[in-house]
């Protein structure tokens, strides 16, 4: 393992707190430094407010999922005094060797010893009994839901969209927390995001269209999902169980996927090699979240995946966030939500190096054949009525500029699409315009990446520039 400040930032709960254990470090507060001889352990002593140091340490047993371990009060988590060690080590300060201390031997033990009992809990002997009476009484309050969703979607196309003007968005408001005791939040938030468009109208009636079409948007997905959802449910409360399956209905009506149900299903894989294309951050006003997302390629398959640090706004302080990443990552076990598109991906622990010369070059030729591949997987996906609007893509650059005050790409077939920042994103999204700021011509052989969509202004598919990908380098347009 290379230690890096970039995997100390990643292993920071917040950058706040990765630059005071930076601070630590330069201000010479860290005293006793020492180290096993296998170099699997470091620990010292770090100054606080107090008259006694702190005992700060950081067990590498797992390089890519570091232990670390500190006397102080603090609820971060690692702490700025961890931060500070790592800090120490990347600076080359001496660390002098010593047995391994009697304390950190007990806990690793103990660590050893409940790994071992989670190795085993993962592979039962018998299978675990299902309350068949709770799951079918839960299987008919979500059916009960379905009904009551339905009736209101069906209400509402009937009396048109425009009664939405009229309409007390405390309905809506009412009609989600109804759901949620049906454990339908999935559909919740969509009733949610329905009562925002008539907050909308109601505040500003000049965006009255674009919130229409999004309302339509947002029902006609709700039919779709409630139809699909009702027959899923009844199959289910006909074999008296609801595990999970490999469907994305389940996530859908507001499931939770645990990595456990996922390789259940076989929805994984193997030594699998990420490297980051993008990263974005956005606020869900109807769940009340920060959304960290980023795009990720396959390096040797060429799959296209995102992953999402979901942050509640009451939580921010105790959830760690999320941040861009470079170089590769290298991953044991990849886990691959159900569904199409833009699948979400996670894993438990991965190790982390630079791209090599010859990585970073082969990464434009994961790119598709040209435009009119990407077109046609972009229409498929998103007809979709369960599915994003939009879909990642890597295309190849033939030529990329200007045609007026449009920017445009070119494959290298001579097939073009329009470059355009998605509206839904709004302002703080908007990157297409710092392609003017490119360094010099765009090298040959790079790709491009961003998100595909289609945009009802003018009723085409166009392109929203995330990142541009060259042999040499990958230039981000945003974080």
């Amino acid at each position: 393992m290379t230690l890096t400040e970039e995997m100390i930032r990643l292993q920071a709960p917040n950058p706040a707190a990765a630059e005071n254990g930076r601070k630590l470090s330069k201000k010479g507060s860290f005293s006793g430094l020492c180290r096993t001889e296998d170099g699997t352990l470091y620990w010292a002593e770090c100054a606080g407010s107090g008259k006694t140091p702190y005992r700060v340490s950081i067990d590498w047993t797992a390089p890519e999922a570091p232990v670390c371990r500190c006397s102080c009060p603090s609820r971060q988590f690692p702490c700025k005094h961890a931060l500070g060690l790592m800090f120490e080590q990347l600076s080359g300060k001496d660390f002098q060797t010593a047995e391994l201390p009697q304390d950190i031997a007990d806990k690793r033990a103990k660590q050893a010893a409940r790994a071992a009992k989670k190795e085993a809990a993962d592979t039962p002997a018998k299978p675990k009994k299902t309350n068949t009476a709770a799951q079918k009484k839960k299987l008919s309050k979500q059916l009960g839901g379905l009904d009551m969703a339905e009736k209101m979607v069906d209400d509402l196309l009937t009396a048109g969209l425009g009664t939405l003007a009229g309409s007390s968005a405390q309905t809506y408001d009412k009609l989600a927390k109804d759901l949620g005791s049906c454990y339908l939040t999935g559909l919740q938030t969509a009733f949610t995001r329905i009562a925002m468009t008539v907050h909308t109208v109601q505040k500003d009636p000049d965006q009255a269209d674009r919130a229409y079409a999004e309302a339509l948007r947002i029902l006609v997905a709700l039919r779709s999902t409630i139809k699909k959802s009702r027959a899923l449910l009844q199959g289910q409360l006909a074999e008296g169980g609801s595990a999970p399956r490999d469907d994305a209905l389940f996530e859908a009506l507001g499931g939770v996927w645990k990595l456990e149900d996922l390789r259940a299903i076989g929805s994984f894989q193997e030594h699998v090699r990420l490297v980051q294309l993008a990263f974005d951050v956005s606020f869900d006003a109807a769940k009340k979240e920060l959304v960290e997302r980023g795009w990720w390629v396959d390096l040797d398959r060429g799959s296209i995946f995102q992953t999402l640090n979901l942050r509640p706004q009451k939580a921010l302080k105790h959830v760690k966030g999320d941040d861009s990443r470079f170089g590769l990552l290298e991953i044991p076990a990849l886990y691959i939500y159900p569904g199409e598109g833009d699948r979400r991906a996670r894993w438990e622990s991965a190790a982390s190096r630079p791209l090599t010369a010859e990585e970073q070059a082969a990464l434009p030729a994961l790119a598709q054949s040209g435009l009119a591949a990407a077109v046609k997987l972009t229409k498929g996906s998103i007809k979709n009525t369960l599915a994003p609007k939009y879909l990642a893509v890597l295309v190849p650059i033939g030529r990329l500029g200007k045609s007026g005050e449009t920017f445009v790409l070119e494959d290298p077939a001579g097939d073009r699409i329009v470059l355009r920042d998605r509206p839904e994103d709004g302002p703080d999204h908007a990157c297409t315009k710092r392609l003017d700021m490119f360094p010099g011509a765009v090298p040959a052989g790079s790709a491009l990446f961003g998100l595909m969509f289609y945009d009802e202004g003018d009723r085409s598919l166009c392109l929203h520039p995330y990142s541009v990908v060259t042999p040499d380098q990958i230039v981000r347009l945003q974080y």
